[in-house]
Order: structure tokens, then sequence, then C-alpha cells
């Protein structure tokens, strides 16, 4: 079985991290680049603002 090339992970807004609000996007699996914390400048609709979002690791999953 091959290995994953990208995992998935949670970005969330800086300034407020329990909004309801947040995006999933994929991150390289392995080499120099995910080693680097993601922070990206996104759209949040509840603040209606242009904010920074910060990666956090996904919620458990339940079966």
């Amino acid at each position: 079985m091959a290995k994953k090339t990208h995992i998935k992970v949670r970005l969330v807004p800086e300034s407020k991290a329990d909004s309801p609000f947040f995006y999933y996007v994929k991150k390289p699996a392995g080499g120099e680049k995910a080693k680097v914390k993601l922070k990206v400048k996104k759209y949040n609709p509840s603040t209606r603002k242009h904010e920074y979002f910060v990666e956090k690791k996904l919620p458990p999953h339940s079966k």
C-alpha cells in the first residue's frame, strides 16, 4: 500500500479559535513543507472580514 502524499488539516481563525467557521485544506505529508505550520489569510463570514487562519489538529473521530 502506498503512503499518503497529503494530509488534511483544519484552519481556524487565529484571533478566535472557537469560531463556528473553519476551513479544511490539504498539506504535504513529508518534506520541508510538512514541518511548517500553515498560516493563511482567508475570509471569515462570521465576522465578515479577511483574517489569518492557523493550522490546528483535526477533532477526534467518533465511530
